[in-house]
């Protein structure tokens, strides 16, 4: 078999059809965020970065660079094992403890990706818990689907963000089987919002774990960052809260607060934890400091949503089709991919601009879109030149205006 040309094919066929993706070489500009040098063909140029996950940019935050400056200096660069073989470093426990604390829980478990975390995590409890039944939203994230497969358990796929169906595959399933009912709060292509409370009152009634993801919320909602559930008051009727450190706290790592038996559970048996080589300790110690910033700070979140607002609404003023959402994620649909990828291209070309185009299968067909992600340092200025540029090439490309 000449297997280059088998790949070969299946790459083509990505490109024919304009799912195929390619990596902008991007450097971010320390203390200029969102602006950052792209490096093209024709050398390097400063780019507006519109899309990216750094919600706050606490990642260029100057106490956060201070922080794990000082710990490289004074701990070294790597974490020198996994956890049970000389990687658990101090700053690393001392995260775990401030992660806790955040979601009013007794444990926390860092992990080196919030994918990590969730496949972990999810596959662990799935697999140990006798004849478990896992309870999944139809739009959960991949990692999460992962999880739930590579335990093997049995599993019901409610229909989106829609208690009345999880009521009812509850409902069918034998009373005396352990389950797990697993969620998000923000789901981060459309941007809406979970009802966590009508989740938990059906999970709760069941006799069901519920695991909730808050990778797109942590930091961003509630009065100290601790995602949806801490804004609605929830957060302890949540069994198992999954985050990241990647996103809104702008560093890296994935991590779970729940009860100290759970989180030891999945440190005991979790393979992926087990054998994986922790956190470094200056990572660590970035986050750590990133998580108490916000823990205190609410400026940052204030001007987040404010910036989201204004540019949905100068979006829809200028005729752009913006996708509902609820939350800070403005997508923008386009409806095929070989389009959503000539948008882009001629953004970054053309006009500085850069979004990544997003195709399935992070979405359906058909609903191709752009994902813009306002950060508080994006300016009037700036989103004077995208909804321009946008306005510019859905004319020039006959793109529907309709979402």
């Amino acid at each position: 078999m000449d297997y280059n040309r088998f790949f070969n094919d299946k790459l083509e066929a990505l490109k024919r059809e304009g799912r195929y993706r390619i990596f902008a070489n991007l450097a971010r500009n320390a203390g200029r965020f969102p602006l950052a040098q792209n490096y093209g063909d024709s050398g390097p140029r400063e780019i507006t970065v519109w899309c990216s996950n750094d919600y706050l940019g606490m990642g260029q935050h100057p106490a956060v660079i201070e922080a794990m400056t000082q710990a490289v200096e004074k701990f070294g660069c790597g974490a020198g094992g996994t956890r049970n073989i000389s990687g658990s470093s101090h700053p690393v426990m001392v995260l775990e403890r401030e992660l806790a604390d955040l979601h009013g829980k007794p444990a926390a478990l860092v992990f080196t990706s919030g994918y990590v975390a969730n496949q972990a995590s999810l596959c662990t409890l799935a697999a140990m818990l006798p004849g478990c039944i896992v309870f999944s939203d139809a739009l959960n994230h991949a990692s999460m689907i992962e999880g739930i497969r590579y335990s093997r358990a049995a599993k019901a796929i409610f229909r989106h963000n829609d208690p009345a169906h999880l009521d009812s595959l509850l409902s069918n399933a034998d009373p005396a089987l352990p389950k797990i009912v697993a969620f998000e709060s923000v789901y981060s292509m459309d941007g809406d919002i979970s009802p966590i409370a009508e989740i938990c009152d059906v999970a709760e009634r069941h006799g069901a774990l519920t695991y909730l993801d808050e990778v797109h919320a942590v930091g961003l909602y509630g009065p100290r960052g601790g995602g949806i559930a801490e804004k609605r008051g929830l957060m302890e009727r949540i069994d198992v809260i999954n985050g990241t450190l990647a996103k809104a706290f702008g560093v890296l790592g994935g991590y779970i607060a729940s009860s100290r038996e759970i989180a030891d559970t999945i440190r005991s048996y979790s393979s992926a934890f087990i054998f994986t080589t922790a956190l470094p300790p200056a990572v660590a110690a970035g986050a750590l400091v990133s998580v108490r910033h916000l823990k205190n700070s609410g400026n940052e979140r204030a001007i987040h949503q404010e910036r989201a607002a204004t540019l949905k609404k100068r979006l829809r003023q200028s005729g752009l089709p913006v996708m509902p959402s609820q939350s800070h994620i403005v997508p923008v649909l386009v409806g095929d991919p070989v389009r959503c990828k000539q948008v882009t291209d001629i953004l970054l070309d053309n006009y500085g601009i850069y979004i990544q185009p997003i195709n399935y299968p992070t979405v359906p067909r058909g609903t191709e879109r752009l994902r813009i992600t306002p950060a508080p340092y994006h300016t009037d200025a700036m989103m004077d030149d995208l909804v321009s540029a946008l306005s510019e090439i859905w004319s020039r490309l006959e793109i529907p205006c309709a979402a």
